[in-house]
């Protein structure tokens, strides 16, 4: 019931906070089969939603162990459709629980949802594809194992921005990895070397590499051009959208920025206090606008939320 509440209500909250959003195979999308999806990380639980909000089927998200802390903890997250992993730098007593979270992850495939994998295995905002862990591997040759029909499907997630709030969003979908690409191989050593190595290829041609530095590039890949006419329509939409919502933006993002600024989390805590708190300062100033003015000014609760529209879409799209 949480998830999938969160799932509609974050779809209708990106028409704000995210610019664009550009899927190479939208069909994809709507598949009901049952995926894994082997994903880059460059942008904390941001990246994770984007993957909730975007696939048709429900996804259950792997995610660092280190914070299934605490009964309430584990059950909220376990809510949310979210099961941990554990590093060997979190310890190596805890690694066996891994192999419960690929027993759960099956079990999942068998209903026929989807389980969103970090292949990398760590958070940095970069455009780069780092190094492959071993447990995508791993836990796609052991559901093949147990003649569990499950799709691998490389994507690259690539952002305009990591410290803007108004996103690019460019999600690259590879060619499907089937269980015939190892099934000739007799030892789990080869078959991991070969999974990865496909997987790495098709990575590779979905994840931007762009050095920090290269703005010319940056600017090709990662901006979306504002047509004319869309320029003139949301011009005063936008300066009233600065001036309102100035006075709630402000303290969120020196909130955040004092919370997480030195950190690969800014952008999606950012995203996550945003998500929260907006819908409790629409609400107050639109009692205080029925209360001062007149009953229509309900309808604020529209207005307001397209200025922030209208904002978002003609703000600055690189830092």
């Amino acid at each position: 019931m949480l998830y999938a509440f969160l799932k509609a209500y974050v779809r209708l909250a990106m028409f704000i906070f995210a610019r664009k959003i550009k899927v190479n195979h939208p069909k994809l999308l709507r598949s009901d089969a049952p995926f894994m999806l082997a994903m880059n990380h460059p942008n904390s639980f941001l990246d994770a939603i984007f993957m909730d909000i975007l696939f048709k089927v429900s996804i259950w998200s792997l995610a660092r162990g280190d914070v299934f802390k605490g009964k309430r903890v584990i059950q909220l997250l376990t809510a949310v459709r979210i099961l941990p992993v554990y590093r060997t730098s979190e310890g190596n007593d805890n690694l066996g629980e891994n192999y419960k979270t690929f027993d759960t992850c099956i079990e999942k495939f068998r209903q026929g949802e989807s389980v969103l994998i970090f292949s990398e295995g760590l958070c940095i905002n970069e455009w780069h594809l780092r190094p492959l862990k071993k447990g995508t591997a791993r836990l796609a040759i052991k559901a093949w194992e147990e003649n569990v029909p499950m799709t691998v499907l490389p994507v690259g997630i690539n952002y305009n921005s990591f410290r803007l709030l108004g996103k690019n969003v460019f999600i690259n979908i590879g060619s499907p990895i089937q269980k015939s690409l190892v099934e000739d191989y007799d030892t789990d050593g080869k078959k991991n070397v070969v999974f990865n190595q496909a997987l790495k290829t098709e990575l590779n041609q979905l994840v931007y590499e762009i050095d920090a530095n290269d703005t010319a590039k940056k600017t090709q890949l990662l901006t979306v051009p504002v047509p004319a006419w869309k320029k003139i329509l949301l011009a005063i939409p936008a300066l009233i959208g600065l001036i309102i919502h100035a006075p709630y933006f402000i303290p969120v993002k020196n909130f955040v920025t004092k919370k997480a600024g030195k950190t690969d989390h800014f952008d999606s805590v950012l995203l996550g206090v945003s998500l929260i708190t907006y819908p409790l300062y629409v609400l107050l100033l639109t009692v205080i606008l029925v209360l001062v003015f007149y009953s229509w000014c309900w309808l604020a609760l529209l207005l307001i939320p397209f200025t922030a529209f209208s904002y978002i879409q003609l703000s600055k799209q690189l830092d």
